[in-house]
Parts: C-alpha cells; sequence; structure tokens
C-alpha cells in the first residue's frame, strides 16, 4: 500500500532528493532529467512520478523543505536579530552548505530565506511608512551576506558571521 508517509515511501523521496542536489552541483536544473535521477538512485521512474510530477514540482518541493527547516530553528525565538538567533541561523548554514547553495542555485532567493521577519518590532522601531523598504533591504542584505559567506566556503566561523550581522544592524 503506498501510503503518503511511509517508510519506504520517505526513504524513496530521500534517495531522489539527495540525488538531485548533487546533480545540481554540476548541471542546471534545466539540463537534469527523471532518468538522470533514477540512473542515479536504482529506483524504477513510476517511483519518481509517484512521489513528484516532475523535475520543478521535485525542486519547489526541495526549497519548501528547506525554508521550513530553516523557519523551524527559530520557533522559540522572540526576535530574529538577537545574537543568539543568529548564530543559531549562521551554524545551520555551515553545516548544510550545499542544501544552502542548492537553495541559492535553484534561484529561490527571491523569496527571501529570511522569511521570519518579526514586523511587529521593526513596525514600533521604525514607525513611518517606509518600514516595507527596511524589511527589504534587511532580507537581501542578509541573503548577501549568506551567499558570499556560502561561496568563500563558511571560512569565517558562525559566530564571526554573528557578529558581522550585528555590527551591520547595530540594533535597530
Amino acid at each position: 500500500m503506498n501510503v503518503k508517509n511511509n517508510k519506504r515511501r520517505k526513504e524513496s523521496q530521500e534517495k531522489i532528493e539527495k540525488a538531485f542536489i548533487e546533480l545540481l552541483q554540476t548541471c542546471e536544473l534545466k539540463a537534469i532529467t527523471v532518468s538522470d535521477i533514477i540512473k542515479n538512485t536504482g529506483l524504477n521512474r513510476s517511483t519518481f512520478y509517484a512521489n513528484y510530477i516532475d523535475i520543478f514540482d521535485l525542486a519547489d518541493k526541495t526549497r519548501e523543505k528547506l525554508e521550513n527547516d530553516f523557519s523551524n530553528l527559530f520557533s522559540d525565538y522572540d526576535y530574529f536579530n538577537e545574537r543568539t538567533g543568529a548564530l543559531k541561523m549562521f551554524t545551520h548554514i555551515k553545516e548544510n552548505q550545499l542544501f544552502y547553495k542548492t537553495y541559492f542555485k535553484l534561484c529561490y532567493d527571491d523569496k527571501h530565506l529570511v522569511s521570519i521577519y518579526d514586523t511587529e518590532r521593526a513596525e514600533k522601531e521604525h514607525i513611518d511608512s517606509n518600514i516595507k523598504y527596511h524589511i527589504e533591504f534587511f532580507r537581501n542584505g542578509l541573503n548577501a551576506i549568506i551567499k558570499m559567506w556560502l561561496a568563500n566556503g563558511c571560512k569565517e566561523s558562525p559566530e564571526a558571521m554573528a557578529e558581522v550581522l550585528q555590527q551591520e544592524y547595530r540594533g535597530r
């Protein structure tokens, strides 16, 4: 029985996602085929199509998984810009570099990796009609810092990167 959350199905999805991420490191999304994935996983074509509509559906589900994992990191924090929250974020990115590189390679960063911005706090501290610009500036700046750090192989420690963010943001 092909139940949505059964163990075999989850294992198949994990194999497919892993093969997909590995292929993305050397190929563009549009060049990856279902045949490439099933060849790398040893699974049947029908297994792929039982889980995904096509390669783009797989890409979307991979992105959604990352965004959910990222958001769950901060479910217990009141404010994102606390040093502990930034440290937790940079630690997670360093430990999951391949996944984050994949996320940015898929060009989904226009949807903003940082989707956990505390708008209530921002509105209290920036009481004017330009809050939407502040939020956009913060999100894009943070994504740029993360991309640069990833491109350089995460050479700086997560602590150093949290300090960079804190210095740039200066508690505003």
